[in-house]
């Protein structure tokens, strides 16, 4: 099949005992058909026809359908379908999710980006079956609260770029169809995992990813150069602010994410792309705060319930396998405080990384650094984005960063070949909405305590690829260059301060990057400059996101005003505020909020007279509006 460019829509049509599923490829040459059974509708019964029909034969089989159907008034038109988000059962029949309209909001080297802009809800059963199947209040209140996870915001995907995994596994560790959707990034793996368990097949489905997208395009010394900033959660132990704390048995933490910075030249000749990933997520030991109406902050509870620290030693192993050697963690939260709460995790934290040091190689041991992030913002004399730039210049020095140089072959109007495609289908996608052309353009004219749990490191390699390169033909080839390790950055909720930490190892990284790329003569970018103001407004964006997700608000961003000379009174007005929609949130929204993320990503499965979420809490915003 031809390669996916994601605007050729599927058609979904209506007969009395079946929908029908008409895929096509970009150029309408090859057509598909998928049937999906409405008489047993609390079965899930999908048949694919393996026969590839050609446009005039799709046009004799439309015609086939249409016949077969007349006696009931032909096969009626449903929708047009950008891809199937998966199917889900409740107590009554199988509904199946898809989107129907979608936006361009970038492309990765001619690869589409989309976002969704509206979905549907499609109930399976036949007319005749409605009434026996949905006399039931509980099957609306668990469809309306599936509804309220709003597909709409911040989810995205693309139908050819393998958008839930970084430029760097993509381009080395190449992986197809069900391995994809096995990833942690996949919000709708357990929706989707009955079609594809039927079909073998992830060809009529889109993966999709929960987090943030940004790009835009900048100038720097007359390059055209795009800069894209990823943030992707994890599926695993998601959920909101006070009921997914720490971590869990599995060693998967809450607020997992993984941001990944990218750049890449869009010119003529050899085409150069780098990567940079960063991660954060909540301490790995077993704590806890109770929601409370009555406070604003509520005490953390250390739970003592794994003296071997198997979990957070799990959460390490995961993060190895994963970005490899080394693990350095930065560690933000408070050290002294006059009621201990977080110094108590602080203790605890710094005990468990000594403990799981003791039991691995020298080489392996977890780089484990703590600053006070909050204590250095209220000190006159400290810059804590200067000591966070130090801290994220170390970091590169030891994991480096990914930079890849493609074939001058390509153009830049063409889709590089990053991987092989995503399957052999091609049915999918719909007309944009947006054409993501709307880039914003630039032009460019205090001391840290380290516990370092392993012993010093050697910090001589630069992290820029070199010059030394290999001759092709004419054309001078930079040698390619991986990230090994990762920075962990985590404060108390990981939103905040870690926000800031994340935007100083961005700064350090993307000086680096442009350099690497030949944009920029110095490989360090100024806390001042154009550059570093236009990035600052990224990760100020995605910072807010990622709070909005998880939290509750937008996030508290006072360094990053303080650095514009916004006025104190007014960076403190907003503060307040944003801590009282926080408090708002975490108290009266967020236990109807985790039961969708749960039933969403199927941790909660309902089942007739057993346990239903409303049954064990007073669960607010059943009136929010619906988004299917």
């Amino acid at each position: 099949m031809t390669s996916l460019n994601g605007r050729v829509p599927n058609i979904i049509y209506l007969g009395t005992e079946k929908f029908y599923i008409l895929g096509t490829n970009t150029d309408k040459t090859l057509w598909r058909l998928l049937k999906i059974d409405r008489m047993e509708p609390s079965e899930l019964n999908i048949d694919e026809d393996s026969t590839m029909y050609s446009h005039s034969e799709y046009l004799d089989l439309r015609k086939t359908l249409d016949e077969d159907h007349r006696s009931t008034g032909g096969l009626n038109f449903v929708t047009n379908c950008c891809g199937i988000i998966g199917f889900i059962k409740f107590l009554g029949p199988y509904y199946m999710l898809i989107i129907t309209e979608q936006r361009k909001i970038g492309a990765i080297f001619g690869h589409a980006v989309y976002q969704v802009t509206k979905t549907a809800m499609i109930e399976l059963s036949s007319s005749k079956m409605k009434p026996t199947l949905l006399n039931s209040n509980d099957e609306n209140r668990y469809k309306k609260l599936l509804q309220t996870i709003d597909l709409r915001k911040d989810f995205f995907f693309s139908h050819s770029y393998h958008i839930m995994r970084s430029l760097q596994k993509n381009f080395n560790d190449p992986q197809e169809g069900w391995d994809l959707y096995d990833t942690m990034f996949v919000w709708n793996e357990f929706l989707t995992r009955g079609v594809r368990n039927i079909l073998e097949s992830t060809c009529w489905t889109v993966a999709l990813v929960y987090g943030f997208f940004k790009q835009d395009k900048i100038k720097t010394s007359g390059k055209d150069i795009m800069l894209t900033l990823i943030a992707r959660r994890s599926r695993h132990y998601a959920g909101t602010r006070y009921l997914r704390r720490g971590v869990n048995e599995e060693g998967r933490v809450a607020n997992d994410v993984e941001t990944e910075q990218l750049v890449f030249d869009d010119t003529l000749g050899p085409r150069q792309i780098s990567s940079v990933v960063q991660n954060r997520g909540s301490i790995p030991l077993f704590w806890s705060q109770e929601t409370s109406k009555l406070i604003i902050k509520p005490d953390i509870i250390l739970h003592e319930k794994d003296n071997n620290y198997e979990a957070t030693r799990l959460h390490f192993e995961n993060l190895r396998r994963r970005y490899g050697d080394p693990i350095i963690i930065l560690n933000l939260i408070k050290t002294r405080e006059r009621k201990p709460r977080e110094s108590t995790l602080r203790q605890e934290f710094d005990k468990a990384i000594k403990i799981i040091n003791n039991g691995l190689p020298v080489e392996n041991h977890l780089r484990f650094l703590h600053w006070d992030l909050n204590k250095s913002t209220r000190s006159k004399n400290a810059n804590a984005l200067q000591v966070l730039m130090k801290v994220a210049f170390e970091a590169l020095n030891l994991t480096e960063f990914f930079y890849c140089q493609a074939s001058s072959a390509q153009t830049p109007g063409s889709s590089l070949n990053l991987h092989a495609p995503l399957n052999g289908c091609g049915f999918r996608g719909c007309d944009d909405k947006n054409d993501g052309g709307n880039t914003d353009c630039i032009d460019n004219n205090g001391d840290i305590s380290q516990e370092d749990t392993c012993g010093s490191s050697d910090t001589s390699t630069s992290g820029i690829a070199e010059d030394v390169a290999t001759n092709n033909g004419s054309t001078t080839v930079k040698p390619p260059k991986l990230q090994n390790g990762v920075l962990r950055t985590n404060c108390i909720d990981c939103l905040d301060r870690t926000n800031v930490a994340q935007y100083a190892y961005g700064l350090a990284s993307l000086g680096r990057q442009l350099h690497a790329l030949g944009s920029v003569e110095s490989p360090e970018l100024d806390l001042d400059s154009p550059l570093a103001h236009h990035l600052m407004h990224f990760y100020e964006r995605m910072g807010d996101t990622l709070a909005l997700q998880y939290g509750g608000s937008a996030a508290h961003n006072k360094i990053f005003s303080a650095k514009r000379g916004h006025l104190k009174f007014a960076i403190q007005s907003q503060e307040f505020f944003r801590t009282l929609q926080r408090y708002y949130s975490n108290a009266y929204m967020d236990a109807y909020k985790q039961a969708a993320i749960n039933l969403f990503l199927g941790y909660h499965r309902p089942q007739q007279e057993k346990f239903a979420p409303w049954e064990s809490e007073s669960v607010a915003g059943e009136n929010n509006t619906t988004h299917f």
